[in-house]
């Protein structure tokens, strides 16, 4: 296990270099230069935006996929389009919510190595909210608000469990560009875990309030993850987006 502030010194030291060459950041070979990114729940693909400003500066092509957040076959199916159009293997990523829809599209022949962010990673056929159930409720479950078929967090929630660690201006520009969610989309269930057959990275938010840590945790061990821990809330690939860059570079074999 790797802390934040160990790995926030290397950042700062300019070794990220020489940190991901140590046997606790196991490589993906050969390096890959493809990078596809998914979003989660109440959010979009702009949430990764710092994070793909340096992903591109380190050399990488980077796409971001737009789930609809409709249905996990809608999303596994975006993300499998954007898989399509690479040129080469690939780092799959997947922040919250899209943990789940990696696990699915992941098993392509294309990805070389799964990378999930404070992310869901149910097993095959697992209902996993009565695996999160065996977990304590994170705050911002409470502030869930339906409206017809979707969902959205409330102004309330959002702001103080979703972006609690974000500029407050910043986080409210989020909160406007939140994606609607189907009611139904959390009670779906994958056929396949693509991390029980891909080498796995997992970011642990230590301070998150979406999901609990200590299910974050639970995950990162059950798929033998190669593992970080940062103090964040749920949103780390906005403040912490060097340390989050530094460990999809470390999937994708590279150096930076």
């Amino acid at each position: 296990m790797i802390n934040r502030r160990s790995f926030a010194a290397a950042l700062l030291a300019g070794s990220i270099a020489a940190l991901l060459s140590t046997p606790s950041f196991a490589q993906a070979a050969p390096p890959v230069h493809n990078v596809v990114l998914v979003h989660g729940a109440y959010a979009d693909g702009s949430s990764w935006a710092e994070v793909i400003a340096r992903l591109q500066k380190a050399g990488m092509k980077v796409t971001s996929v737009q789930n609809p957040l409709t249905s996990l076959a809608d999303d596994v199916e975006a993300t499998r389009r954007a898989i399509a159009l690479q040129d080469g293997p690939t780092v799959l990523v997947a922040h919250s919510w899209a943990g789940t829809v990696i696990s699915e599209a992941g098993v392509d022949p294309k990805v070389s190595a799964l990378v999930y962010i404070a992310a869901r990673a149910p097993d095959a056929g697992e209902d996993y909210g009565a695996l999160a159930a065996t977990f304590p409720t994170p705050p911002a479950s409470a502030g869930l608000v339906k409206s017809g078929d979707f969902a959205q967090l409330s102004e309330e929630a959002f702001l103080r469990d979703f972006a609690g660690d974000i500029e407050p201006a910043k986080a409210r520009v989020l909160y406007a560009e939140q994606g609607r969610i189907s009611t139904t989309l959390f009670a779906s269930r994958t056929t396949q875990a693509a991390w029980r057959s891909k080498p796995s990275w997992y970011a642990i938010s230590t301070q998150d309030r979406t999901t609990s840590p200590d299910l974050e945790r639970f995950l990162a061990k059950r798929m033998k993850a190669t593992t970080i821990e940062l103090t964040s809330g749920h949103l780390s690939l906005l403040s912490h987006p060097d340390e989050v860059t530094a460990l999809i570079l470390a999937a994708a074999g590279r150096r930076n």
